[in-house]
Protein backbone atom coordinates (compact mmCIF):
# COMPACT_ATOMS: atom_id res chain seq x y z
CA UNK A 1 0.00 0.00 0.00
CA UNK A 2 1.45 3.23 -1.19
CA UNK A 3 0.94 6.25 0.66
CA UNK A 4 -0.07 8.36 -2.31
CA UNK A 5 -3.24 6.23 -2.86
CA UNK A 6 -4.01 5.07 1.13
CA UNK A 7 -7.47 6.88 1.79
CA UNK A 8 -7.59 8.84 5.09
CA UNK A 9 -10.53 7.03 7.13
CA UNK A 10 -11.82 6.95 10.28
CA UNK A 11 -13.46 4.54 12.52
CA UNK A 12 -16.97 4.58 13.16
CA UNK A 13 -17.70 2.71 16.27
CA UNK A 14 -20.44 -0.03 16.18
CA UNK A 15 -23.50 0.24 17.83
CA UNK A 16 -27.16 1.83 17.55
CA UNK A 17 -28.29 4.90 16.52
CA UNK A 18 -31.89 6.36 15.52
CA UNK A 19 -31.99 6.26 11.66
CA UNK A 20 -34.77 8.93 10.56
CA UNK A 21 -37.09 11.64 11.38
CA UNK A 22 -40.19 12.04 12.79
CA UNK A 23 -41.31 15.04 11.30
CA UNK A 24 -40.43 14.73 7.44
CA UNK A 25 -41.25 12.66 4.39
CA UNK A 26 -43.01 9.19 5.22
CA UNK A 27 -40.11 7.33 3.66
CA UNK A 28 -37.76 8.63 7.03
CA UNK A 29 -40.33 7.32 9.17
CA UNK A 30 -40.65 5.59 11.48
CA UNK A 31 -37.72 6.64 13.36
CA UNK A 32 -35.71 3.23 14.26
CA UNK A 33 -33.03 1.91 16.04
CA UNK A 34 -30.86 0.12 14.21
CA UNK A 35 -27.15 -1.61 14.61
CA UNK A 36 -24.40 -0.78 12.60
CA UNK A 37 -21.19 -2.77 12.84
CA UNK A 38 -18.24 -1.40 12.67
CA UNK A 39 -16.65 0.37 9.79
CA UNK A 40 -14.34 2.88 8.40
CA UNK A 41 -15.03 5.99 6.17
CA UNK A 42 -13.49 8.32 4.35
CA UNK A 43 -12.92 11.78 6.28
CA UNK A 44 -13.33 13.71 2.79
CA UNK A 45 -15.33 12.62 -0.04
CA UNK A 46 -13.48 11.60 -2.96
CA UNK A 47 -11.16 14.58 -4.42
CA UNK A 48 -10.87 15.27 -7.97
CA UNK A 49 -6.89 14.74 -7.78
CA UNK A 50 -7.48 11.00 -6.11
CA UNK A 51 -10.07 10.47 -9.21
CA UNK A 52 -7.40 11.07 -11.49
CA UNK A 53 -5.06 8.93 -10.09
CA UNK A 54 -7.87 6.07 -10.69
CA UNK A 55 -8.38 7.46 -14.02
CA UNK A 56 -4.86 7.91 -15.15
CA UNK A 57 -4.19 3.76 -13.66
CA UNK A 58 -7.51 2.23 -14.91
CA UNK A 59 -7.94 3.92 -18.04
CA UNK A 60 -11.82 5.17 -16.57
CA UNK A 61 -13.23 7.83 -18.87
CA UNK A 62 -12.80 11.33 -16.68
CA UNK A 63 -15.77 13.28 -15.65
CA UNK A 64 -17.88 14.87 -18.83
CA UNK A 65 -21.10 15.97 -19.87
CA UNK A 66 -22.89 13.02 -22.21
CA UNK A 67 -26.37 12.03 -22.69
CA UNK A 68 -27.95 14.46 -19.75
CA UNK A 69 -29.41 13.12 -16.53
CA UNK A 70 -33.67 13.10 -16.34
CA UNK A 71 -32.93 16.43 -14.21
CA UNK A 72 -31.80 18.29 -16.83
CA UNK A 73 -34.17 17.41 -19.86
CA UNK A 74 -35.98 19.83 -20.98
CA UNK A 75 -35.83 23.72 -20.69
CA UNK A 76 -33.14 22.98 -18.05
CA UNK A 77 -30.65 21.58 -20.07
CA UNK A 78 -28.49 24.87 -21.26
CA UNK A 79 -28.44 25.42 -17.03
CA UNK A 80 -27.12 22.27 -16.32
CA UNK A 81 -24.43 22.75 -19.31
CA UNK A 82 -23.69 26.07 -18.19
CA UNK A 83 -23.14 24.79 -14.28
CA UNK A 84 -21.13 22.00 -15.27
CA UNK A 85 -18.97 23.76 -17.49
CA UNK A 86 -16.35 24.61 -14.29
CA UNK A 87 -15.90 20.78 -13.58
CA UNK A 88 -14.97 19.52 -16.95
CA UNK A 89 -11.81 17.66 -17.08
CA UNK A 90 -9.34 18.08 -20.22
CA UNK A 91 -8.66 14.77 -21.21
CA UNK A 92 -7.36 13.26 -17.72
CA UNK A 93 -6.30 16.23 -15.73
CA UNK A 94 -9.01 17.64 -13.19
CA UNK A 95 -10.50 21.43 -13.98
CA UNK A 96 -7.51 23.87 -12.83
CA UNK A 97 -7.43 24.58 -8.85
CA UNK A 98 -10.01 22.21 -8.02
CA UNK A 99 -7.78 19.09 -7.35
CA UNK A 100 -8.92 19.18 -3.80
CA UNK A 101 -12.93 19.54 -4.36
CA UNK A 102 -14.94 16.33 -4.24
CA UNK A 103 -14.90 14.99 -7.71
CA UNK A 104 -18.26 15.87 -9.46
CA UNK A 105 -20.06 14.81 -12.65
CA UNK A 106 -19.81 11.26 -11.54
CA UNK A 107 -22.79 8.23 -11.63
CA UNK A 108 -23.07 5.31 -9.54
CA UNK A 109 -21.18 2.95 -11.80
CA UNK A 110 -18.52 5.47 -11.49
CA UNK A 111 -17.91 5.35 -8.22
CA UNK A 112 -18.03 1.25 -7.86
CA UNK A 113 -15.64 1.19 -10.31
CA UNK A 114 -13.24 3.57 -8.21
CA UNK A 115 -13.96 1.37 -5.24
CA UNK A 116 -12.76 -1.70 -7.25
CA UNK A 117 -9.87 -0.24 -8.45
CA UNK A 118 -9.01 1.18 -4.89
CA UNK A 119 -9.73 -1.99 -3.78
CA UNK A 120 -6.98 -4.02 -5.71
CA UNK A 121 -4.54 -0.75 -5.35
CA UNK A 122 -4.59 -1.18 -1.26
CA UNK A 123 -5.04 -4.56 -0.90
CA UNK A 124 -8.42 -3.77 1.34
CA UNK A 125 -11.83 -4.45 0.47
CA UNK A 126 -13.60 -0.49 -0.46
CA UNK A 127 -17.25 0.23 -1.38
CA UNK A 128 -19.89 2.28 -1.08
CA UNK A 129 -21.52 3.24 2.34
CA UNK A 130 -25.28 2.15 3.24
CA UNK A 131 -27.68 4.48 3.96
CA UNK A 132 -27.40 3.26 7.65
CA UNK A 133 -23.89 3.62 7.53
CA UNK A 134 -23.77 6.90 6.53
CA UNK A 135 -26.71 8.22 8.41
CA UNK A 136 -25.15 6.42 11.45
CA UNK A 137 -21.59 8.21 10.53
CA UNK A 138 -23.54 11.83 9.64
CA UNK A 139 -24.76 11.51 12.96
CA UNK A 140 -21.61 11.15 15.06
CA UNK A 141 -23.46 9.84 18.06
CA UNK A 142 -26.07 13.17 18.04
CA UNK A 143 -29.59 10.94 18.03
CA UNK A 144 -32.31 13.34 17.03
CA UNK A 145 -30.36 16.39 15.67
CA UNK A 146 -31.19 17.73 12.49
CA UNK A 147 -27.66 18.27 11.38
CA UNK A 148 -24.24 17.11 12.75
CA UNK A 149 -23.95 19.98 15.19
CA UNK A 150 -27.57 20.76 16.13
CA UNK A 151 -31.39 21.77 14.91
CA UNK A 152 -29.90 25.19 13.24
CA UNK A 153 -28.26 25.34 9.80
CA UNK A 154 -25.22 27.10 10.27
CA UNK A 155 -23.09 28.44 7.22
CA UNK A 156 -20.12 28.29 9.11
CA UNK A 157 -20.31 24.46 9.39
CA UNK A 158 -21.05 23.24 5.80
CA UNK A 159 -21.27 24.72 2.33
CA UNK A 160 -24.70 25.15 0.87
CA UNK A 161 -26.77 28.20 -1.12
CA UNK A 162 -28.74 30.50 1.02
CA UNK A 163 -29.58 32.71 -1.64
CA UNK A 164 -30.25 31.43 -5.39
CA UNK A 165 -29.26 35.06 -6.66
CA UNK A 166 -25.56 33.80 -6.24
CA UNK A 167 -25.60 30.27 -7.67
CA UNK A 168 -23.44 31.33 -10.56
CA UNK A 169 -20.94 32.35 -7.95
CA UNK A 170 -21.10 29.58 -5.68
CA UNK A 171 -19.73 26.19 -6.21
CA UNK A 172 -17.92 23.03 -4.57
CA UNK A 173 -15.18 24.35 -1.99
CA UNK A 174 -11.54 22.19 -1.39
CA UNK A 175 -12.78 19.18 0.94
CA UNK A 176 -11.96 20.11 4.73
CA UNK A 177 -13.04 23.64 4.48
CA UNK A 178 -15.18 23.56 7.18
CA UNK A 179 -15.43 21.83 10.94
CA UNK A 180 -15.53 17.82 10.90
CA UNK A 181 -18.21 16.20 12.87
CA UNK A 182 -17.84 14.04 16.28
CA UNK A 183 -16.22 11.42 14.46
CA UNK A 184 -13.75 13.38 12.14
CA UNK A 185 -15.63 13.40 8.95
CA UNK A 186 -15.83 16.54 6.87
CA UNK A 187 -18.38 17.79 4.54
CA UNK A 188 -21.33 15.38 5.55
CA UNK A 189 -23.40 18.26 5.34
CA UNK A 190 -23.58 20.20 2.27
CA UNK A 191 -20.98 20.59 -0.80
CA UNK A 192 -21.40 17.34 -2.83
CA UNK A 193 -24.52 14.74 -2.56
CA UNK A 194 -22.67 11.28 -1.95
CA UNK A 195 -23.71 7.89 -3.31
CA UNK A 196 -24.70 5.56 -1.04
CA UNK A 197 -24.93 1.56 -1.95
CA UNK A 198 -29.10 1.14 -1.26
CA UNK A 199 -31.55 1.03 -3.63
CA UNK A 200 -34.63 3.12 -2.43
CA UNK A 201 -37.59 1.74 -0.97
CA UNK A 202 -40.41 4.39 0.19
CA UNK A 203 -41.05 1.62 2.67
CA UNK A 204 -37.94 0.05 3.27
CA UNK A 205 -38.03 1.66 7.20
CA UNK A 206 -40.70 0.10 8.38
CA UNK A 207 -39.53 -3.47 6.54
CA UNK A 208 -36.18 -3.93 7.19
CA UNK A 209 -33.16 -5.53 8.98
CA UNK A 210 -32.26 -3.88 12.16
CA UNK A 211 -29.09 -4.75 12.29
CA UNK A 212 -26.63 -3.67 9.45
CA UNK A 213 -29.67 -3.43 6.59
CA UNK A 214 -28.86 -2.47 3.33
CA UNK A 215 -31.62 -2.00 1.39
CA UNK A 216 -33.98 -3.61 -0.92
CA UNK A 217 -32.91 -6.22 -2.85
CA UNK A 218 -33.84 -4.34 -6.06
CA UNK A 219 -35.24 -1.10 -7.17
CA UNK A 220 -35.52 1.77 -9.89
CA UNK A 221 -33.34 4.71 -7.93
CA UNK A 222 -30.89 4.90 -5.98
CA UNK A 223 -30.12 7.17 -2.97
CA UNK A 224 -27.58 10.14 -2.63
CA UNK A 225 -27.08 11.47 1.03
CA UNK A 226 -26.05 14.98 2.80
CA UNK A 227 -26.99 18.11 0.64
CA UNK A 228 -24.47 20.02 -1.84
CA UNK A 229 -23.60 23.72 -2.57
CA UNK A 230 -26.33 24.16 -5.03
CA UNK A 231 -28.98 23.35 -2.00
CA UNK A 232 -31.06 26.52 -1.01
CA UNK A 233 -33.44 24.03 0.59
CA UNK A 234 -31.62 23.35 4.03
CA UNK A 235 -34.01 20.74 4.66
CA UNK A 236 -31.74 18.42 1.99
CA UNK A 237 -28.86 19.12 4.15
CA UNK A 238 -30.47 16.84 7.24
CA UNK A 239 -28.59 13.73 8.75
CA UNK A 240 -31.86 12.02 7.65
CA UNK A 241 -32.81 13.28 4.15
CA UNK A 242 -33.04 10.76 1.56
CA UNK A 243 -32.94 11.90 -1.80
CA UNK A 244 -33.55 9.08 -4.74
CA UNK A 245 -32.19 9.79 -8.30
CA UNK A 246 -32.09 7.37 -10.70
CA UNK A 247 -28.84 5.58 -11.17
CA UNK A 248 -27.22 7.14 -14.09
CA UNK A 249 -27.98 10.67 -12.92
CA UNK A 250 -24.91 12.94 -12.74
CA UNK A 251 -24.31 15.99 -12.05
CA UNK A 252 -21.99 19.53 -10.80
CA UNK A 253 -23.52 18.79 -7.23
CA UNK A 254 -22.75 14.34 -6.55
CA UNK A 255 -19.82 12.73 -5.54
CA UNK A 256 -19.18 9.95 -3.54
CA UNK A 257 -16.91 8.92 -0.35
CA UNK A 258 -15.98 5.50 0.17
CA UNK A 259 -16.15 2.71 3.22
CA UNK A 260 -14.24 0.05 4.31
CA UNK A 261 -14.89 -2.92 6.35
CA UNK A 262 -13.21 -3.41 9.98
Amino acid sequence: MTSEISPSLARIPAGDFLMGSADADDDERPVHRVFVSEFFMGRFPVTQEEYARFIRAAGHPAPAIGDLPLVALGCRDALFREIAAPYLWENDRPPPGCGGHPVVLVRYDDALAYCRWLSEAIGRSVRLPTEAEWEKAARAGTDGLRYPWGNDIDESRCNFLPDQSVKHQRGTRPAGTYPPNAYGLYDMCGNVWEWTADWYGGDYYGLGAMRDPSGPESGSMRIVRGGSWVNDDVEMLRCAYRHKVPPDTYAYSVGFRIVCGA
